[in-house]
């Protein structure tokens, strides 16, 4: 695992996969508790963490991109579409990021 701090490429796959494990938090812990047990504070916590890892992993994903000279139609959106969807960072990660 310390070797994918090395590149930008290791470092856009931890923060895919911190991105995805924040979001799984946020919809199936921090939403319930807040809803079902009426404490918002765990969400209050949450919502900046993994729109902080949002906004960090599109960045650097424009960043990996454009270094590796990515095509966009064939990679890039690919890779951004997927911090939109419910474990789509921990797919993208095993099907493209793994591999480059």
């Amino acid at each position: 695992m310390i070797h994918l701090f090395k590149t930008k490429t290791g470092r856009l796959r931890i923060l895919a996969i911190l991105e995805g494990i924040s979001l799984l938090t946020l919809i199936f812990v921090a939403v319930p508790v807040k809803y079902w047990l009426g404490n918002p504070a765990l969400v209050k916590v949450m919502g900046p963490v993994h729109g902080t890892l949002f906004l960090l992993f599109l960045f650097n994903t424009l960043s990996v991109g454009v270094e590796q000279q990515w095509k966009f139609r064939e990679t890039t959106w690919k890779v951004i579409l997927a911090c939109f969807i419910p474990f789509g960072t921990f797919y993208i990660d095993r099907k493209i990021l793994s591999r480059l």
